[in-house]
């Protein structure tokens, strides 16, 4: 629960919620958005980043957590391996067991080929899993995949690659139907009308919700489509190095199950990476709203088999992670409460942004609301934040709109004996999302033949940052787009000898630069801190 000095300012947002349920805050004007970006915004901190020294990306600049990983030797430098010794032989090899994986899979096997899940974990645990706010789409009468092509497009500052967006946005209506028909149980009005909200950035009401529990019910339906059509699922075996052809085609992956420590050659005719993002890197030490197991495991892999990387010195900071109780520090808020109403606010319950300014803006300015201006709130811990005014939901939709729509959160501060219908939340930016990845054309596919990247492995669709809702989009659009092309591939592909020679390459690199530290490896597979390192209070 709050402590007594926590209870006094929210007095003061109490104060204040009467003038703010009557007035619209205005937002920033273009010159005000670049302006608290460039000197608030992590992505401009230059002491986060540094240039590669190896690799096709040599010279560009990247999160320097990241830098440290693809400048690591691998996990097997010192493995013998016989890559002769195949322990699965299949068409379409798909590294990875989230949302983006699951439909590359399901469209894949549509094309009669012989398909291969393989997961670090467990099936499903995934930033898909913990994806809450909704998926965007445009299906209703006033919108269209134009409109929605500008809002993605002006939310990415118009960056992202133009045919990426154009694939996105026009799959998406059909996306919402595909989901729907596989059980996907969305929101809607007693007639059938799907409900749809806003999100940051958007001039349309398109954002698809399953209450608060989007992501998990999208990913609930897929592994249990998956399960159901009989394809094979490998749990708890990541793959830790990509195997090419002796004419450098993707040709398979060396796996490492975690249970007997062993070692096994998946031979494949293509690879798809769908392993997830880099949250639990914690760049420049900011919490995480990501899965266990987000820790860049395809970026590397396909960087040392030369696949081109894009946009990796962006990162995306959701501005609605936990800040109290600790907890859950860096816990997703999800978006849709700012959708729904709820405001941010100063220690003087004093709104100081729109709340549904693009994320990366209202990241950058609740940053600068703690920093330059002094005017956060402080936790017990430590952690400064500002407050969300959740209350404010109910007031302008009416009483139950909270538990109606937000059970999620409305059950996970209740465990702390927090009442996000009469307090506010109190919240801080959270490493959330990897905006960049290997450069993809619209199917998925990279510039090493035969090997498809998509979700947060694929780079270039959000440009310098991503609107809400459009990542559970890119995942089902590009997965089944890669799934599709990656089956009906595999019919011309002629298998030639299985090759590590492109890691002994790398390796060589590392050592004529000087770049790598002796006894650092990756991939990390797992973070290496404890439960309090991950709170932040050790």
């Amino acid at each position: 629960m709050y402590t007594p000095q926590m209870k006094e300012l929210i007095k003061k947002v109490e104060e204040t919620r009467p003038y703010r349920l009557g007035s619209d805050f205005p937002r920033m004007t273009p010159e005000e958005r670049q302006d608290v970006l460039k000197n608030f915004h992590p992505d401009f901190i230059q002491s986060g980043f540094r240039p590669l020294k190896i690799g096709v990306n040599r010279g560009d600049r990247i999160p320097q957590e990241l830098a440290d990983l693809l400048e690591s030797h691998s996990m097997i430098s010192n493995v013998k391996l016989d890559l002769e010794k195949i322990s699965y032989d299949v068409d379409v090899l798909i590294i990875g067991g989230g949302g983006a994986g699951a439909a590359a899979a399901l469209v894949a096997k549509e094309q009669g080929v012989e398909v291969l899940l393989v997961t670090k974990l467990r099936f499903g645990d995934a930033n898909t899993m913990m994806a809450q706010g909704g998926i965007q789409a445009a299906d209703k009468a006033n919108d269209s995949p134009l409109i929605h092509y500008l809002d993605v497009m002006g939310g990415g500052h118009f960056t992202n690659i133009p045919g990426l967006v154009s694939a996105l946005v026009n799959d998406a209506p059909l996306v919402i139907k595909w989901l729907e028909d596989m059980g996907i149980m969305f929101d809607k009005e007693d007639d059938g009308t799907m409900i749809t909200i806003h999100g940051g950035g958007t001039s349309r009401k398109r954002m698809h919700t399953a209450r608060d529990y989007t992501g998990a019910e999208i990913m609930r339906t897929l592994r249990d489509e998956v399960i159901n059509r009989g394809i094979s699922v490998v749990e708890f075996s990541p793959a830790v190095e990509l195997l090419l052809d002796e004419d450098g085609r993707a040709a398979g992956a060396v796996l490492y199950n975690l249970e007997t420590e062993e070692y096994l050659i998946a031979r494949a005719k293509t690879v798809i990476l769908a392993t997830g993002g880099s949250g639990r890197l914690h760049y420049q030490n900011f919490p995480t709203s990501n899965h266990y197991g987000a820790t860049a495991d395809g970026l590397v892999m396909g960087y040392r088999a030369g696949a081109k990387l894009i946009f990796m010195d962006t990162i995306q900071y959701h501005p609605t992670g936990a800040a109290y109780p600790p907890q859950i520090l860096g816990l997703l808020v999800t978006e849709k409460v700012r959708g729904l109403g709820a405001t941010p606010l100063n220690i003087k319950g004093e709104q100081f942004i729109h709340h549904l300014e693009t994320r990366d803006v209202e990241s950058a300015a609740i940053i600068r609301e703690c920093t330059e201006r002094k005017m956060g709130i402080t936790t017990p811990a430590g952690m400064v934040g500002v407050w969300l005014d959740s209350p404010l939901i109910d007031l302008i939709h009416g009483e139950g709109t909270i538990e109606k729509q937000l059970p999620a959160m409305l059950r996970q501060f209740a465990r702390f004996d927090i009442d996000i219908r009469k307090e506010p939340m109190l919240i801080y930016p959270t490493l959330h999302y990897q905006n960049g990845g290997f450069l993809i054309d619209e199917n998925g596919c990279t510039s090493i033949e035969n090997l498809y990247a998509v979700g947060e492995n694929s780079g270039g669709i959000h440009g310098r940052n991503r609107l809400m809702g459009n990542s559970l989009l890119d995942i089902i659009v590009f997965g089944r787009r890669a799934g599709f092309h990656a089956g009906v591939k595999t019919k011309e592909v002629k298998q030639n000898k299985l090759t590590l020679e492109h890691l002994y390459c790398y390796q060589r690199e590392i050592e004529q630069s000087g770049a790598g530290v002796v006894d650092r490896v990756s991939p990390v597979l797992v973070p290496h801190y404890n439960h309090r390192e991950a709170l932040g209070l050790s």
